[in-house]
C-alpha cells in the first residue's frame, strides 16, 4: 500500500468523478513507478485480437500484471493515459466500460489521446500508468 492520493473535481472543471475520473490526483511524498504503455500483447507472443474490446481485455490483464508487480492497487493509480487509434465517442466507449471494470471505483487522473499509430499495426489501443508505490 502506497501514501495516500488525494482525489479533486474542483466546481471551476467538469465533474469527472460523474464518469469515473479525476481531474486532479495529489500525490503525497512516496515513490512513483512509471508504469510503460501496454498494448494488446501477452506474453507467449500471441498475435493481438481484432477487435479493441479484445485489446482491450488483454491491455487490462496487463495493467494488472504491472500494478501485482509493484504490490500495488488500482487505488494506488496517479494518472492513466489512453491512446487510441480511432478515437472516436464509439469507440471510447467500449474501451471506458472495460477500463471502468478494471479501475473499481478508483479514479486516478485520465487522459485519451488520439493518435496515428502505435508500437504495431494491429494494435488499436495502449494505456500507461504512474502509480504511487511503498516505499
Amino acid at each position: 500500500m502506497s501514501a495516500s492520493i488525494d482525489r479533486m473535481n474542483p466546481p471551476a472543471l467538469p465533474d469527472a468523478g460523474k464518469v469515473g475520473y479525476s481531474q486532479i490526483s495529489i500525490a503525497h511524498p512516496g515513490p512513483l513507478a512509471f508504469v510503460s504503455g501496454q498494448v494488446a500483447w501477452r506474453p507467449d507472443g500471441t498475435t493481438a485480437p481484432g477487435s479493441l474490446a479484445e485489446q482491450t481485455a488483454i491491455v487490462v490483464t496487463n495493467l494488472q500484471g504491472a500494478l501485482d508487480a509493484l504490490q500495488a492497487s488500482t487505488d494506488d493509480i496517479v494518472q492513466m493515459r489512453i491512446y487510441m487509434t480511432d478515437l472516436r465517442p464509439e469507440t471510447q466507449e467500449i474501451a471506458m466500460a472495460e477500463l471502468m471494470r478494471f479501475l473499481d471505483g478508483a479514479q486516478p487522473s485520465l487522459t485519451g489521446i488520439g493518435v496515428a499509430a502505435l508500437a504495431g499495426p494491429e494494435l488499436q489501443i495502449e494505456v500507461e500508468m504512474v502509480v504511487q508505490v511503498a516505499a
